[in-house]
């Protein structure tokens, strides 16, 4: 009897094929891509990191989503005439010239700004630091009450109400009870309608509320400094605590010194839910009106994107300079 011979035959399925052939050419143009990074030491360094970078891919994308792409439509939009309902219609530097020679309430706001910032940007920046630096000394246990205590009202959601209830415009507001108490006046006075008193009372309110993110990063950045950094120092001739503070203490914080001056910078150009809240919009003679008001009237209100759109390019260019300005400043400390 014969045995019947069996020719086993395997036959290579067509997606083990296309995979080989896929393999091949990934691993040819791996070595393509490791030459060529080969060339230049940058090249090299993406190369070896690749996997660090492909990780900043969907941030990238949102960062551009989110951020580049709304501000290159706003600078594009500074120059056209659009109200949401018609196709915008290009008009050049119309919106712009408008804006600083023939509207009177843009320049009233933009002095408003410029006064809430030159005011509450260096004075909020400093005392943050120095209150940091004060509780920074305390004792431990004492360092995370206090801390807890200076920062809590100011992130809290009602506290400009508080301010309302101060400044309240009748016998029950608290700055008029205590003054009509104390015989320095004798009728109440209208704190937030009088065009004389919106300023600075926004000034007081916007001051307090800015210390709240510089303040903690203030106490994150004192607290990262390496103690035998100091003890150097004094090996080295250092013998008072203001020569620590200048030689050794600001030149290790400058990071977040810069970081905090991006956000007091941020914070003094965008006053604008505080003066609305206080003083209501429009405020008395425009009073309180600053340029974020300003872009939410013609944003919000009249849906003159355009115009709305170039008042926002010059707050993004003004931000911009002082953030340039500050940096410099900041680059200078302990030299």
């Amino acid at each position: 009897m014969k045995k019947a011979q069996v020719q086993n035959t395997t036959t290579v399925p067509a997606s083990s094929k296309r995979m080989g052939k896929l393999r091949r050419w990934w691993r040819e143009k791996s070595i393509q891509i490791d030459q060529w990074s080969r060339k230049k030491p940058f090249r090299r360094k993406m190369y070896l990191n690749r996997s660090l970078y492909l990780m900043m891919v969907p941030y990238l994308l949102l960062f551009s989503l989110f951020t580049v792409v709304p501000v290159v439509m706003s600078f594009a939009l500074g120059f056209t005439y659009f109200n949401i309902l018609e196709t915008p219609k290009w008009v050049g530097w119309n919106n712009y010239l408008d804006l600083f020679l023939n509207d009177p309430i843009f320049i009233i706001a933009v002095k408003n700004t410029l006064i809430i910032a030159l005011i509450t940007g260096p004075i909020g920046y400093m005392l943050s630091f120095v209150v940091a630096w004060l509780i920074n000394e305390l004792p431990r246990y004492l360092r995370s009450i206090i801390t807890l205590v200076f920062y809590a009202p100011s992130i809290a959601g009602g506290a400009i109400t508080i301010w309302s209830l101060i400044f309240a415009s009748d016998i029950y507001g608290y700055a008029n009870a205590y003054l009509i108490e104390w015989g320095i006046i004798s009728e109440p006075i209208t704190w937030l309608q009088n065009a004389k008193y919106i300023l600075p009372i926004v000034i007081i309110v916007q001051l307090w509320m800015s210390l709240g993110v510089n303040f903690l990063a203030m106490i994150a950045g004192l607290k990262g400094i390496n103690r035998e950094y100091y003890e150097a120092g004094a090996v080295d001739g250092i013998r008072n605590r203001w020569q620590e503070l200048w030689y050794i203490t600001l030149p290790n914080m400058k990071s977040i010194l810069i970081f905090s001056a991006v956000i007091q910078i941020a914070g003094s150009l965008n006053v604008g839910a505080v003066t609305t809240a206080l003083a209501g919009f429009p405020s008395v003679q425009y009073a309180g009106h600053t340029i974020v008001n300003h872009l939410q009237d013609y944003g919000h209100i009249r849906f003159e994107m355009g115009y709305a759109s170039a008042i926002a390019t010059v707050m993004f260019l003004a931000a911009i300079l002082l953030n340039k300005l500050i940096r410099r400043i900041i680059r200078k400390v302990g030299t």
